[in-house]
């Protein structure tokens, strides 16, 4: 209820007025409410703080996918967070070329899915790097081999893995690749009028740069909308300890493959006795039947060891291990 006036307040002011020392335009105009325009067929559902809470989430992504993709791709590999926004879901998908990469994600225990786009260039650059060339991207963009498919597939299944521990401060994820989409049209998870989240990640591998687009609609993360804000956030996070970090290196270098050889000997001889090399010809070494040969790691002489035999197959018993000061 409004404050009363007294009989001398109310004279008081009919008397300003009279006098024009107060005006009743903006009297009036104070009292108003200022109204917002709200478009109904574009419902703001995600505020600024949930799309900066998402940002902070996908910027510890980009640096799980910074040191992770360069042991599989044996390349350097720089991502960054480009952008956020809210669009409908139409918007996003009619603006998707032929063919594309998008990766349908199951984000258990939460409804529903979120997709990955992943560039096309990109693509072909991965693929081409993980079949041993050079990581170059395709000058004409193609339809991918089934071949091909499988690789991406697994650098998918890589990526949506790393998703859990950026996550795990809001609500613990497992998630799992439903399928493989390279025609956008078959990717219609929701309906084209629900509103998403789309956190765009520039990742550049060797020379090649793309972007990758992560769909996150409403439907799905709705039930944990309250917890994206900051302060929830940093609330929840957890520093690792540095046992903990020891412990996540340790399990990337053990996924680390390198070539081990074990050399039997040298010598040298002439390009025609190479060129006249016969089945039954004998090259003489420059070691002995019982003396240790030589182990290499990569190119680095690492062990010592005895050839013999293990199981019907060729086999070496370690005898040494030759430190980095010898």
């Amino acid at each position: 209820m409004g404050e009363v006036l007294s009989q001398n307040e109310i004279d008081s002011l009919l008397a300003a007025l009279s006098t024009g020392e107060l005006n009743a335009d903006e009297i009036a105009q104070k009292d108003e409410k200022q109204v917002k325009n709200y478009d109904f067929a574009r419902p703001s559902k995600f505020s600024k703080e949930n799309l900066r809470t998402l940002e902070f989430i996908y910027e510890h992504y980009a640096r799980l996918l910074s040191t992770t993709l360069p042991v599989y791709l044996r390349k350097n590999v720089q991502v960054t967070v480009a952008s956020s926004e809210t669009v409908v879901f139409s918007e996003f998908s009619n603006a998707l070329s032929n063919p594309v990469i998008l990766g349908v994600i199951n984000f258990n225990p939460l409804p529903g899915s979120i997709i990955i786009d992943f560039a096309t260039n990109l693509g072909f650059a991965v693929i081409d790097r993980m079949l041993g060339g050079q990581g170059e991207a395709l000058k004409k963009t193609r339809d991918f081999s089934e071949i091909e498919m499988t690789i991406i597939e697994k650098i998918l299944i890589l990526c949506m893995q790393l998703m859990k521990e950026p996550w795990r401060n809001v609500v613990e994820i497992n998630p799992f690749l439903e399928r493989i989409e390279t025609n956008p049209q078959f990717a219609q998870i929701i309906s084209p009028t629900d509103m998403i989240a789309i956190i765009t990640l520039n990742i550049k591998v060797g020379d090649v740069e793309g972007l990758v687009n992560i769909c996150l609609p409403f439907f799905t993360v709705e039930g944990i909308i309250d917890k994206l804000n900051t302060k929830s956030w940093f609330s929840s996070i957890q520093e690792s300890s540095d046992e903990d970090y020891m412990q996540y290196v340790e399990m990337m270098l053990r996924k680390v493959e390198v070539p081990v050889k074990v050399q039997l000997g040298t010598n040298q001889i002439t390009v025609s006795d190479f060129t006249n090399l016969q089945c039954g010809d004998i090259i003489r070494l420059n070691t002995k039947t019982d003396s240790d040969l030589e182990v290499y790691v990569g190119n680095i002489r690492k062990f010592t060891a005895l050839p013999g035999t293990n199981n019907e197959k060729y086999a070496v018993r370690v005898t040494s291990v030759i430190r980095e000061e010898e």
